[in-house]
């Protein structure tokens, strides 16, 4: 089978988003979302806009998974999404198979694969609802995320050609190195696991996201993220690209956030 077939999912019988709740403060438009993905499985969304007039861009934005952070969720980038929001952009913040704290130890390496094709799928479902909201400009798309929001962005933007940015934050080149810290497999287990995972590593089709604008992120004590595994990350996309380090640890810091922030400006063509 075709890598990007892999993917494919029909999104014509997939019911329109159920809205929960929505308030308007300080000239920002906040909707809470149900979406339903085309397993079944439904997940919340948050929508931040602009209420002044358009076009608008877009960002779509994908958290990290570190469970005892009260960020671990779609809130992470809440204040950033407010902030470009101002700036005429239409922001989605969303939920994600790793917003439960417990699902990485829930999970088992049996189910990575079916996975990786379900996340993937339900970010494409995500951008087909952030790209049809009124006077939003799809060629001024940007896809921002962090740790394992980074890494699947890989994947999502090599079937869903439509952003044209990309902020990856401290994500690594290999599921392997994450999805082999539990459970404990044996030698063999783990042979036939990296096999079978090999053709989603992230570092096989960063370089496919070319033309589009990249700007990588990295802390320099993560002790998730080797040094050298970062530097043959980025090595292997493709320009345009950027690399950015910071002195922290995995969660990335304060500077980390103004440099994103400048950086999806200017590539969002956005008014100051």
């Amino acid at each position: 089978m075709d890598f990007i077939t892999r993917f494919e999912y029909d999104s014509d019988y997939l019911p329109p988003p159920r809205v929960v709740s929505e308030k308007t403060e300080n000239g920002i438009l906040s909707r809470l979302l149900i979406v339903t993905m085309p397993d079944g499985c439904l997940r919340t969304a948050e929508m931040i806009c602009p209420t002044g007039k358009g076009p608008y861009a877009a960002a779509l934005f994908v958290h990290w998974y570190e469970p005892k952070a009260c960020d671990s969720n779609r809130s992470q980038f809440r204040d950033e999404a407010r902030l470009l929001a101002q700036q005429g952009v239409v922001c989605l913040l969303v939920e994600t198979m790793w917003s439960d704290p417990d699902w990485f130890f829930k999970r088992t390496q049996n189910e990575d694969e079916e996975n990786t094709l379900n996340q993937v799928i339900e970010l494409s479902v995500f951008s087909d609802l952030l790209l049809t909201q009124p006077d939003v400009d799809s060629k001024r798309f940007a896809y921002i995320g962090h740790d394992f929001g980074a890494m699947y962005g890989v994947l999502f933007g090599v079937v869903d050609t439509r952003p044209d940015s990309y902020v990856l934050m401290a994500g690594t080149s290999s599921f392997a190195d994450w999805y082999l810290y539990y459970p404990q497999l044996n030698e063999q287990e783990r042979e036939l696991y990296l096999s079978r995972m090999k053709d989603y590593d992230p570092i096989h089709h960063i370089a496919d996201l070319a033309p589009a604008n990249l700007f990588m992120q990295f802390a320099t004590h993560d002790e998730h993220v080797p040094e050298d595994k970062a530097k043959a990350f980025f090595e292997t996309a493709q320009e345009p690209k950027q690399i950015a380090w910071y002195e922290c640890g995995h969660g990335l810091n304060e500077q980390a956030r103004i440099e994103r922030l400048s950086w999806l400006s200017v590539h969002l063509k956005l008014s100051e």
